[in-house]
């Protein structure tokens, strides 16, 4: 349940379908349910979005996706906070929660195997426009692809991915061991963190709700992604290269996820 849309707003949005719970086979369940043990993901959408990509607009329908066990955990503390009318202490629940994002572009009924970003958040990169890392440039071109693509396709948005699953505070931490000379890799083991702790359960459960059992092509240059993404259920994918955003500023970088396993070519000009 939404620990803090009010009772009468959310009831509303269940009756126009735009409220809706599915299991982590991507089928749909009932919003009310009472909890059985297993995880299910709430959606919030389609909400009509139309977005400026580097200057080209791009018109997705937007969903909005969170754990229901996250939003439990807040209940009670957002009922105490409604019945004190607290409302400046709701901020507070909002940023504990990862609220992933999925963007369509077409009508998925029409889709035969539609193209696929899986995307891990990343503030500074998508939102500042950081040059060391690529994936602001990931993001957009993926944007720009999958719009091109006859019968569209989506983006699922990880935001609790940041860093690779560690969060934007202890990825800063690892920005300054990477000024010190260790590269991506090496910084998050000196905190004492795995290379790479993301979990895509979410993602496959809102891809097999989203494109059922069709195959994907999936714009990635990890093959653990399509591993991952395997592992829980999407077995159909074909990886398609996706190589972009190449500056002197992010070689380094970019070198150190190839020798983790990236499979790309880094061009010799910007890219």
């Amino acid at each position: 349940m939404f620990s803090y849309i009010d009772p009468r707003v959310r009831k509303q949005l269940i009756a126009e379908g735009k409220l809706f719970r599915i299991d982590l086979e991507g089928r749909r369940v009932a919003v009310d349910a009472p909890p059985t043990g297993e995880r299910t993901i709430s959606l919030l959408g389609p909400i009509p979005l139309p977005l400026d990509v580097a200057g080209r607009r791009v018109d997705v329908q937007w969903y909005a996706s969170v754990r229901n066990t996250e939003l439990a955990k807040l209940q009670e503390l957002a009922d105490e906070l409604r019945a004190q009318n607290a409302q400046a202490s709701f901020a507070t629940l909002a940023t504990s929660m990862a609220v992933n994002s999925v963007l369509l572009l077409g009508e998925p009924a029409e889709w035969k195997s539609p193209l696929v970003r899986v995307h891990s958040s990343c503030l500074t990169g998508d939102v500042f426009g950081s040059e060391r890392c690529e994936c602001g440039p990931q993001l957009h071109a993926a944007l720009h692809r999958i719009d091109d693509e006859p019968g569209g396709g989506m983006i699922v948005y990880m935001s609790g991915h940041e860093g690779r699953g560690i969060g934007l505070w202890a990825k800063a931490a690892t920005y300054l061991l990477q000024d010190g000379g260790e590269d991506t890799y090496q910084a998050n083991r000196s905190l004492g963190l795995p290379d790479d702790s993301r979990d895509f359960s979410d993602a496959a459960a809102l891809l097999r709700h989203f494109v059922g059992r069709k195959p994907i092509r999936l714009l990635t240059n990890n093959p653990k992604k399509v591993e991952d993404l395997a592992a829980h259920g999407v077995t159909d994918v074909t990886r398609v290269p996706h190589v972009c955003g190449v500056k002197d500023s992010n070689r380094r970088y970019l070198a150190a996820k190839k020798d983790w396993g990236h499979e790309f070519e880094i061009p010799d000009s910007e890219h």
